[in-house]
Formats: structure tokens, sequence, C-alpha cells
């Protein structure tokens, strides 16, 4: 039996879906500029995650997941 490592998931909560982005942040009272903390989102929630990072000012990147 081969073990497979486990497909990445949206970060939104109760969401299973693919991650399709990452969305790159850190919140800079607490992390150096350089640190980045990662979520990863499907097609459906990378608007509404991005949103919830932007409005703290904490989102830096959103990219392509290729994980």
């Amino acid at each position: 039996m081969s073990e497979q490592a486990p497909a990445s998931v949206c970060s939104a909560r109760g969401c299973g879906a693919p991650a399709r982005w990452a969305l790159r942040w850190n919140n800079p009272k607490i992390h150096t500029p350089d640190r980045r903390k990662t979520w990863v989102a499907c097609d459906d929630h990378k608007q509404s995650l991005s949103d919830f990072l932007g409005a703290r000012s904490f989102l830096r990147e959103v990219e392509p997941f290729t994980g």
C-alpha cells in the first residue's frame, strides 16, 4: 500500500476544495518585513480571504498555488 500526501485544501473554514491560490501575508506588528505566512484558497474563496487579509493590511502577494 503506497502512502500519498494529502491534497492541499482551501483555508476557508469548512471548505474542502482543492487549493488553487497562495495568499502570502504577514502581520507587521509581530513579523519581520520579509516573513511570509501562507493561506491557500480555492477559486471561490480567493476574493473573500484576500479581502479579510487586505482589510488588516496583512496581504502581501497572491500567486498560483503549486504545492
